[in-house]
């Protein structure tokens, strides 16, 4: 793997426009349970999907009750190696923008500036019919403690975390600031995703059709491996953090 890296190094040393997607694989790092693994929500819990949660006051309760869970696991959750080391590519003015497919706000958290959020944000809650939009621990800790499901406080409709949800359409701005980021890197890097969802998993080939360098760093084989010009399956913040000391030292 030390070649790899090196080289890994070389070509970010090169490169004026690098970008990073992010998936599950860089939060499970900082603690946060992967929602696809065989023991994540989605396998122990039913999907609510968008329309569930429009049309059936039993959906929306229980959409609040696994995304309260969900909450607790993240809150506490801090930023990690991986993630500080793409805060200090983009101080040192190498890094353009992050385009994540998380949901847990630590990219933020740890200092990066431009961020796409492409599936939106649990950090938050959003009216559906109106502006109301407030931090979500609140709501949360009320709903926990009155198992209510609440309503919005400026015009009663329904209250939904800013997450995108299974059959809800993906936040318009933020993928077209993504594809546009995607279209103008020279060098691409996948951090920690599957790449089976679409259409986010769709900007990497844009990135690669478009000249960039396209490197994966992901614990499992992806569909992408086979375009790749490079592919490491170890941890992320490890793999990251050697980058960055190859990349010092030359």
């Amino acid at each position: 793997m030390s070649n790899t890296v090196s080289q890994i190094a070389d070509w970010l040393c090169e490169a004026d426009q690098v970008v990073a997607f992010t998936g599950a694989g860089i939060s499970t790092e900082s603690g946060i349970p992967d929602f696809r693994s065989p023991n994540g929500v989605w396998a122990t819990n039913r999907q609510i999907d968008f329309q569930e949660f429009l049309s059936s006051a039993d959906g929306r309760y229980e959409y609040w009750r696994q995304k309260s869970l969900a909450h607790r696991a993240f809150h506490d959750a801090q930023p990690n190696i991986g993630h500080r080391v793409l805060v200090r590519w983009e101080q040192q003015g190498k890094l353009r923008g992050v385009i994540t497919q998380n949901i847990d706000g630590l990219h933020q958290l740890a200092g990066n500036s431009v961020v796409h959020e492409l599936h939106g944000t649990a950090r938050d809650i959003a009216c559906l019919s109106c502006s109301y939009r407030t931090p979500a621990d609140p709501l949360v800790e009320q709903f926990l403690k009155t198992d209510l499901v609440p309503d919005c406080p400026e015009c009663g409709r329904l209250l939904k975390h800013a997450t995108v949800s299974f059959g809800q359409s993906l936040p318009e701005e933020a993928f077209e600031a993504s594809v546009d980021l995607a279209r103008t890197s020279d060098l691409f890097f996948v951090l920690g995703s599957s790449l089976v969802v679409y259409p986010a998993a769709g900007i990497p080939q844009v990135a690669k059709q478009s000249g960039a360098r396209l490197v994966i760093i992901n614990r499992d084989e992806t569909p992408l491996d086979g375009i790749a010009d490079a592919v490491i399956r170890s941890s992320i913040g490890e793999t990251l953090a050697a980058i960055d000391r190859a990349m010092s030292a030359t």
